[in-house]
């Protein structure tokens, strides 16, 4: 592998060695090969509308302004592929239509150069449509050759690491990051439609809360401060609520946590987190149900969709289950009849789930859940009855003081949406976080924070409310039929190439 290394610099060194030299022919042609603009009017994509019934060999008198990275020279550059973000633009250059010194710059071009032309339009008689140039400007001078084998899995690392580079050479990637736009655009539309108002809250947090994860730690320099990453927006946004700035609220922003990489954890990922007051949970999984349906219909044109080979319908409603339900359905083992946490570690444990020695009755039905359940909720699923020994900021269950009245939503054997009924009581909140402090105690890094200012913003009174947050990178990887959360994300959290 080394090898192969040291023989690709030394390729690239002995490239862009002639690359340069043309570089400098260039300015010696008097040429500025990185000028400030080009006055392109045309995209590759109109000219196909423009001129689809142009016949073969037919000529116009319309001049156009075009530009892009070229991809392929033919006949020593007679034929150009021009590339740019919406298709490819056929070229012909022809001494006879070029100035002597646009001539001689022909003769100096290289794949990936990006270029002006200016010219007529035709279409060729083995129906190609063409610009037949009559100005040609050097926009950027690529001095570094581009890969010449750059699809599968050898190359893999490579396209995460110069992911520039995967978008040149790979429409599927740009298609990829596109729809991923395309996706948020379409989840931001819809709230919008249900007059929920965008916000904004802070990445720096004095206190990390919100969620259950080890943060990043930073330092702020002139208030002599530790500060964290923020690994979950929610309890800023509940005290928007508090507030009044709205009664529905939602942000789609970054979260940060301090935890390892997998095709489906990064570092730093994308969340839509929202609030709506007066509805509980109930209210999140039809809202869940319409949002992830409804993106998938907007941007896709359907709501089945292929992931892995196995087709997946989005379409609601999706079934309720119970955590609990669908354990004692897998296993036969009924956690809610079993009313002691070393019972509950025990039958975890017989399950093959690993449950540390201090957890309680409701780590134990969580891990067995993970461990004989999770994977094979392929079809749309949102599981209830979380424990609340997990659930730290989700209103207890009245029917069962062990639960919550919170769900998260399973598709292809991922977590895709999480929601509760949110605690609007002070006093059961600062005795959840008190119950989390005493597993920080016990060593347990991801326990939450006591955040007084939090609990005394729940002391002037917040209206019942709903939550629902859902991930934007693992939708993404959903509806676009993506192995890898890297493959969804521009600039994936990479090991530092040594």
């Amino acid at each position: 592998m080394a090898g192969e290394r040291e023989d690709d610099e030394r390729d690239d060194n002995q490239f862009r060695a002639a690359r340069l030299a043309k570089l400098e022919e260039l300015r010696r042609l008097g040429c500025n090969p990185y000028p400030n603009e080009f006055a392109r009017d045309t995209e590759a994509r109109d000219l196909e509308r423009r001129y689809a019934a142009l016949a073969p060999g037919a000529e116009t008198a319309d001049r156009v302004a075009v530009a892009g990275r070229i991809r392929a020279i033919r006949n020593s550059g007679m034929f150009v592929d021009l590339h740019d973000a919406s298709g490819k633009i056929q070229v012909f250059n022809h001494k006879t239509n070029l100035a002597a010194e646009e001539f001689a710059l022909v003769r100096l071009m290289d794949l990936g150069d990006i270029i002006g032309v200016e010219g007529f339009v035709r279409r060729t008689p083995r129906g190609e449509l063409t610009v037949n140039s009559q100005r040609v400007v050097m926009l950027a001078k690529a001095l570094l050759p581009l890969p010449e084998k750059f699809h599968g899995l050898a190359d893999l690392e490579m396209r995460y690491r110069q992911r520039y580079l995967d978008l040149i050479m790979s429409e599927e990637s740009r298609l990829t990051l596109r729809r991923r736009s395309e996706i948020v655009a379409a989840l931001r539309r819809r709230l919008l439609a249900h007059g929920y108002l965008e916000v904004e809250t802070p990445m720096l947090h004095a206190i990390p809360g919100g969620a259950s994860a080890k943060p990043f730690v930073t330092h702020h320099n002139a208030l002599d401060l530790e500060l964290y990453l923020r690994i979950a927006p929610e309890l800023h946004l509940k005290r928007l609520l508090v507030g009044g700035l709205s009664e529905k609220l939602f942000e789609i922003n970054r979260n940060f946590r301090n935890e390892g990489l997998s095709p489906r954890h990064n570092p730093e990922f994308t969340s839509l987190e929202l609030y709506a007051a007066y509805v509980d949970y109930r209210a999140m999984m039809g809202l869940a149900e319409e949002l992830i349906a409804g993106v998938a219909a907007d941007v896709l044109g359907a709501t089945r969709i292929s992931y892995g080979g196995r087709d997946i319908e989005l379409a609601p409603p999706w079934p309720r289950r119970s955590m609990a339900e669908l354990v004692q359905e897998r296993t036969g083992i009924d956690f809610l009849a079993i009313d002691d946490d070393v019972a509950a570690r025990r039958a975890a444990r017989s399950l093959g789930a690993e449950v540390h020695e201090t957890s309680g009755w409701g780590r134990a039905l969580e891990a067995a859940f993970g461990a004989t359940v999770e994977n094979d909720l392929v079809s749309p699923v949102h599981v209830t009855g979380f424990p609340r020994e997990v659930s730290p900021l989700a209103k207890a269950d009245p029917a069962d003081a062990r639960l919550t009245e919170r769900f998260e939503t399973y598709i292809n054997g991922w977590e895709v949406a999480n929601a509760f009924s949110e605690i609007n009581d002070p006093q059961d909140q600062r005795a959840r976080f008190e119950a989390q402090m005493r597993d920080r105690a016990q060593g347990d890094e991801e326990a939450q924070r006591l955040d007084e200012d939090f609990v005394a913003a729940l002391e002037y009174g917040m209206p019942p409310a709903g939550g629902l947050g859902i991930g934007i990178d693992r939708l993404v990887m959903l509806l676009t039929d993506s192995p890898s959360i890297r493959d969804v994300i521009a600039f994936p959290t990479l090991r530092p190439k040594g």
